[in-house]
Formats: C-alpha cells, structure tokens, sequence
C-alpha cells in the first residue's frame, strides 16, 4: 500500500513514526511544506526563552524502513479520482491512502496599516520555527515587546520574551486573559503574577491600527490610545489550514470533517491533527493529534481495523518560572447538579477553582504553588469519586494542621494513571518499560515517548524512574 502524508509537523511525524513502529511493508511517502526536520511546537516558548535550542526541539525522523521523507514540498493540487498529488515543481505522486496533516496557520486580524501578507520587519506571528527565528532576530538589542493576544499561545510567547529580559505589554481584547481556559477570578490573579515577571496585561483594549518604524512599532488601541515598543507578536489564535480539502472537493466546515476512524468524505483520505474536525470540535492541541494519528496507524497497518477514535479528557498546561497553571473539563452540563468551590490568594499567586458533578470531578483550575495539582489532575483524568474534605484540595493541605495533600507516591499510584497526558502514558506502561530492560530516564523516554510533548510530566517520570531504580524489580508493583 502506497500513503502518502502531507504535513510534516507534530501529526504527521508521529503517524509516521507509528506505522514504523508496526513494522508494516507500506510505502510511505511523507512531504512537509517546512524545510526544517519535524519539531515540537510547544516547545518554541523555550527556545525564545533561551532556555533550549532549535535541535532541542528536534523530533527523531521516521526516516528509513521504507519512508521516504521530504521536507520543502508543498503540494498543490489533489486528484481524488485518480488517486494522485501534484507538487509545485510538478511532481505526480500516486497514493492509495492520503492522509492530510496540514496543522493551521496563525491569524492575523485585518489591522489598519497592518498587510496581513508582508507584515512589517518588526512584527511576526508565532506559530513556526521561522516564526521564531524571526522574533528572536528582532529581539536580539530589543527592551520592549508587544505581544497581541492574550491565550494560551500569547502568553507562551510573552513569557519567552520576558525570560531574554524584554519588558513585555499583552494587549488582549476580552475582559480576562485565556477565556477559553480560564474564569475572571483566575484571571485576576495570573494577571498579578505576571506582572511579577516583567509581564503587563492590557485587558478590554481593542487593537485597532499598526504602525511600524525602522526601530520600533505603535500598536493603536480603539479609544485613541498608543502603545510602542521594539517588537509586536501577533498571537491572536490560528485557523485550521483546509484549502488544499476544500478545493479536492471534500467536506470542510471549521476543519476537514472526519468519522471515528479520522476519514474524510472520501474514505480513501484521513485527515489528523489541527486540520481535522471531529465530532463538531477542532482541538488544536498534540494530545488529541497523537491519539488521532494513532488509531489512523492502527487502522492502515491492519491492527486494529475497527479502532475508533474517542477524545480524552484534556488538560491545558502554562509551566515557566514564576507560573504553574493547569486547567482541565468544561461547565457543568445543562441541569445538573453542580458543586463550585473556589479559593483565591492573589498575594501568594494561588487560585484554584473545582467543579464537581456526582462526585466526580468535571472541571478545574489550579494556578500557582498548590501540592494538590498533581492528585486534581489524576482525578479528573480516572474520573474518580473526589475526597470528602474539598478543602484539601484547594488548599493543597488538610484542614487543622494536617498534612499537606501531595501527589500519590509512585509506590501507591495505581498502573492506570496517567502520567504523561500528550503521549497518554501510564504509570503502568512506565514499569512495564523499567522491566523490559530501560535503566534511565533517557531509556524510558526513548521507548514511551514521555515528556517529548508539553514537557511538564519530566518531574513525575524522573520521580518514578528514581523509584524503581530504588526498588528491586521483584518488589515493582504491576
């Protein structure tokens, strides 16, 4: 069987490297528009930060048992009936399985002065490699930033700046910062804690024109008011990158629609990552992609033909110095009966807020230093009956004195947590890796891809590492 990947980022690597895994007798194609070798996105925030560099970033190639991979290619038009790729240079590649992982682009909001298709020298999106090679070219001598949004991509960005030094403004137009994630409570208090880092949020405030120099920038705000700096980040969302779909013919709405198994409307092509659009929802985040390119493997290499993909609970992270923001589930369901505590202490930073239905926890945000994010997140994700004492959990320690609420031991942890959320992997399959012969972390990670995605488990694998590395294999729970 001949399939043919195009998109090479997050998604399309990882369905790659899945059908490697299986051993399959595929001929597998993979063309990625970017020239550069597949790299972990959310990483990017580090490399601006410093505290990485692009290699680090890197993701192991696919390359080799019968996949071909070329970067720089972008295709140009797809021929559904006769199952075939043209590329920009004119290149034909059949297929008998297509499978689009095209990602999204970044956003550009229609700014007076603003050509969303040649932006000024010193303004830039962030959402690739050579998006972030461009900020940080510009960076580089620069005392002051602009970033333009708000979410959770704009204050990865704004944090990576303030890490080189940079005084960073965040001009979001809602009333409080990542809407999507969290409530004005939460808000309140990651705007203070920002703002301990070098960060000042301008929330309500209306971008409304650009005006760029040969040394800095002027963000006009609705109202009248200015803002200049050295450099303005657009960080205003993405838009799923579906006109190669729409113009084969196929059914896009948001993204390209996709069944359980991640078929399009033509089931000789599945589409993966942050161009599909399943069940009414486009993710946009690698957990769900990772999930999504694995069932598409499993089906392609004949394992499994009837898997199907079920989203899983997701829980959004924003780690860095100074931050530690975790925030999982939705509102409680239309007419049920729902529990909301929440505690609040914008001096120390800390905010947490639990949503409880039937005993089980639907929703939570957790910021700041609370012992208690670790065992909120593993209830959320085993759906398990929450303690009694709520308090523990907001407080992150016992009422009266007791002792603080920590995450589970590993000795303790049953098999069935996860431990690393974007790969969903197990404390289970972490031991079952320890006995198969892995004696470090490095060894762990290369056989279960743990920490490879946000990078924010790194403390619990290296914490179950250290103790199996302490305990004879004889003693490991299974």
């Amino acid at each position: 069987m001949k399939v043919v990947i195009v998109g090479y980022g997050m998604a399309g690597s990882r369905l790659a490297a899945e059908l490697r895994d299986r051993g399959t007798d595929m001929k597998i194609t993979v063309l990625g528009a970017e020239q550069h070798r597949a790299y972990n996105r959310i990483m990017l925030s580090s490399v601006l930060a410093g505290k990485v560099g692009e290699r680090d970033v890197e993701i192991t190639e696919a390359a080799g048992h019968g996949i071909d991979l070329r970067p720089g290619v972008t295709v140009t038009a797809v021929d559904r009936a006769a199952r075939q790729l043209t590329t920009a240079d004119g290149e034909q590649i059949e297929y008998d399985h297509l499978v689009l992982a095209t990602g999204s682009r970044a956003l550009v909001p229609p700014l007076a002065g603003l050509d969303t298709t040649n932006l000024p020298d010193r303004v830039a999106v962030f959402r690739t490699l050579d998006d972030c090679r461009r900020i940080l070219a510009t960076a580089d001598g620069a005392r002051t930033a602009l970033v333009l949004g708000g979410g959770l991509l704009g204050l990865e960005a704004a944090r990576g700046l303030a890490a080189r030094g940079l005084d960073v403004q965040v001009v979001h137009a809602v009333g409080h910062l990542m809407e999507r994630q969290l409530d004005p409570g939460a808000s309140a208090v990651l705007v203070r804690t920002l703002a301990g880092i070098g960060i000042t949020a301008h929330l309500d405030a209306m971008a409304s024109s650009v005006t760029a120099g040969p040394d800095s920038v002027t963000l006009g705000l609705a109202g009248g008011r200015e803002l200049t700096a050295d450099l303005l980040v657009v960080a205003c969302g993405v838009r799923p990158e579906t006109e190669m779909a729409r113009t084969a013919g196929l059914t896009v709405e948001r993204g390209i629609v996709v069944d359980d198994r991640m078929r399009t409307s033509d089931p000789a092509i599945s589409a993966i990552g942050d161009c599909a659009q399943h069940d009414g929802v486009v993710s946009g985040l690698v957990a769900p992609a990772w999930e999504q390119a694995r069932i598409v493997a499993r089906v392609l290499a004949g394992d499994d033909p009837t898997a199907r993909y079920r989203p899983l609970p997701v829980v959004t992270r924003l780690k860095a110095a100074g931050i530690d923001l975790a925030a999982m589930g939705n509102p409680a369901p239309e007419g049920a009966v729902a529990e909301e505590l929440s505690f609040a202490d914008p001096v120390r930073g800390t905010y947490a807020k639990l949503t409880i239905v039937d005993e089980r926890l639907t929703g939570a945000i957790m910021l700041g230093d609370n012992p208690a994010i670790g065992t909120v997140i593993q209830l959320f994700d085993r759906g398990a009956p929450v303690p009694v004492d709520r308090r523990a959990l907001l407080l992150g320690r016992a009422i009266g004195g007791g002792a603080a609420v920590t995450a589970e031991s590993p000795a303790l942890m049953p098999d069935a947590v996860t431990v690393c959320q974007c790969n969903t992997v197990t404390k289970g399959t972490l031991v079952r890796c320890w006995r198969s012969g892995a004696r470090s972390v490095d060894d762990v990670v290369a056989a279960t891809r743990a920490t490879t995605g946000c990078g924010t488990c790194r403390d619990a694998v290296e914490g179950i590492v250290e103790w199996l590395s302490t305990v004879d294999s004889t003693e490991v729970a299974a």
